[in-house]
């Protein structure tokens, strides 16, 4: 069993994993700042949630191309 590329370490998909987990937290606490600022926290915690989840979408993306080559 040899391992030959990016996608079998698992220190990087750690790593990924915490990245993910990062991203998705600062957005919604993001989301919440501005939301409390603007009246509606709910909505802000939403529309954070919402962006942090895309850009979790991107970043596997990301890595899963980069895994390819």
């Amino acid at each position: 069993m040899s391992r030959n590329g990016k996608k079998d370490n698992p220190w990087i998909a750690a790593a990924l994993v915490g990245a993910l987990g990062v991203d998705v937290g600062v957005c919604t606490v993001i989301g919440y700042w501005i939301g409390s600022y603007a009246g509606s926290r709910f909505g802000g915690v939403l529309i954070g949630l919402a962006v942090g989840i895309l850009s979790a979408i991107l970043i596997i993306k990301k890595f899963l191309e980069e895994a390819d080559e």
